[in-house]
């Protein structure tokens, strides 16, 4: 998450913390209504939050198993086949070509066809291979570390998919948050703009950059908070 939608979130937590504490004290009717859509929002934005963590951690995990994968296939199973390729296509340098190890600079999209394809020719080669030395089991073990391949690269683009569709939604669900805490903020002063005390608490909730602390308190590491502005 974004830190200014991190802070923007915790700061509506504070501000429905205040809410909660002060009910008694006059906070009813329209400011019910607008503490429990309150609620709603964050509990959304909360929500919101967990996936777009779920769908970094994924993206993460897949992108790591993929180069695990193709380390494999480059340095185990495609060179084993390449070798036995050429042995086999001596004297036909057509066939030595069918066999040539994808660069390992390649974009993942062109290794998987590169490699695809060597397994396609393999396949139509098999008994010629087998003959000069290659595996039984190889082509085997080849398909089933491609379809692995496959499938990192799909979980990736899934991954990606629901990180950008929460962070967007995300996005929305804290503007309005925003407004949200805009309207408690006109009610809060109506109810109680005569207490400074009061007031004082919720301005310092509704902070975004944090809670204001007292006079010559330091903030967290020894530093002295800056100028901060509240929600606006």
């Amino acid at each position: 998450m974004l830190a200014v939608l991190r802070r923007r979130l915790e700061m509506a937590v504070r501000v429905r913390d205040f809410l909660l504490a002060h009910r008694a004290e006059g906070i009813q009717g329209a400011e019910a209504a607008g503490l429990a859509r309150l609620e709603e929002l964050i509990a959304r934005a909360e929500a919101l939050a967990g996936q777009q963590r779920a769908g970094v951690v994924a993206r993460r995990g897949s992108t790591e198993q993929r180069a695990e994968v193709r380390r494999a296939l480059q340095s185990q199973l495609l060179k084993y086949l390449s070798a036995v390729g050429k042995v086999a296509a001596k004297g036909n340098a057509e066939l030595g070509a069918q066999f040539r190890l994808p660069a390992t600079r390649a974009t993942n999209q062109a290794f998987l066809t590169l490699a695809r394809g060597m397994l396609a020719k393999a396949t139509e080669q098999e008994e010629l291979l087998v003959s000069r030395g290659m595996s039984e089991q190889l082509l085997d073990d080849l398909a089933a570390a491609l379809t692995q391949f496959e499938h990192t690269l799909e979980a990736t683009r899934a991954a990606k998919r629901e990180h950008v569709g929460a962070s967007a939604d995300l996005d929305s669900v804290v503007s309005e948050i925003s407004q949200q805490v805009r309207l408690l903020d006109g009610l809060v002063r109506y109810r109680f703009g005569g207490n400074a005390e009061l007031m004082g608490a919720w301005a310092s909730a509704r902070n975004v950059a944090g809670p204001f602390r007292s006079h010559g308190q330091p903030a967290a590491g020894g530093e002295t908070p800056g100028v901060v502005k509240s929600a606006a």
